[in-house]
């Protein structure tokens, strides 16, 4: 009984506190397995796979999320994207939402086929922590966390070499713990954040809308003008898992889901 209730209270512990404590999603896709820290994000490549984030396991299925390969990562791997044959993913070592700027940001890079790193790139910008990242039209946009004094959020951008470009100000008041996820679709781009926050930017990161909308979890456009969004389960004393459901955009409200 007593190892139980460790590994219960390790569990709740490891596993974000804001993700759903709640009983299983139906529908969607749901990636195999059961994993001790929580869904950071995911991405698809235009190969049929989609690449799953799980703080400390990076995880690639096929589009019935079976899985194909799987490694155990440092810890805190976050939110990831898909561009030219291999996956990034934001990681901090450091410490998130720290005023005293103490995080230790990078963006890796690994091989899509086999999860192999490939190289790796410090981003010091990211001062709060890297949390997530996205790439469209020559460049990657890399988020983070936000220490609860700032009413503003950043959005860091990069060449493909990583050499930083610009820091952009969205004027949005505070996020709880900033912008987790990112993507670019259909002309815009979106970020999740926690507190069921979804954020939309024109192509210039002009803020255009503020939805009550849980993208937080991971957010990503498919073929076409496909729209996916990412739900979690935690489960003390089991663990967590990860499922994405298509969404719709929807003027008033951003996105919806087509099933929760």
């Amino acid at each position: 009984m007593k190892t139980f209730l460790f590994l219960a209270c390790l569990l709740t512990t490891l596993c974000s506190p804001w993700h759903t404590n709640a009983q299983d999603l139906q529908g969607g896709i749901a990636c195999e397995g059961i994993y001790p820290q929580h869904l950071q994000g995911f991405c698809l490549d235009n190969q049929g796979a989609i690449y799953w984030s799980f703080t400390s396991r990076l995880v690639k299925t096929d589009m019935e999320g079976k899985v194909l390969r799987q490694i155990i990562v440092g810890d805190h791997h976050g939110d990831l994207c898909y561009h030219d044959g291999k996956v990034y993913v934001a990681v901090n070592y450091g410490r998130f939402n720290d005023a005293q700027k103490r995080a230790d940001s990078w963006v890796y890079v690994y091989k899509t086929s086999t999860l192999t790193m490939v190289t790796r790139h410090k981003t010091p910008e990211l001062v709060y922590g890297a949390g997530g990242l996205a790439y469209h039209d020559g460049k990657f946009i890399v988020i983070g966390g936000l220490p609860a004094s700032l009413q503003e959020n950043y959005l860091y951008e990069y060449a493909p070499n990583f050499k930083f470009l610009k820091k952009h100000v969205l004027k949005t008041g505070h996020t709880h713990l900033g912008i987790q996820t990112a993507a670019f679709i259909d002309g815009d781009w979106w970020f999740g954040c926690y507190g069921k926050k979804l954020l939309k930017t024109n192509n210039s990161f002009q803020l255009r809308g503020m939805f009550d909308c849980d993208a937080g979890l991971g957010i990503a456009g498919g073929k076409g003008k496909s729209y996916w969004i990412a739900r979690g389960t935690t489960t003390p004393g089991k663990g967590c898992t990860g499922r994405i459901f298509p969404a719709s955009l929807d003027q008033a409200k951003g996105l919806i889901l087509g099933k929760e």
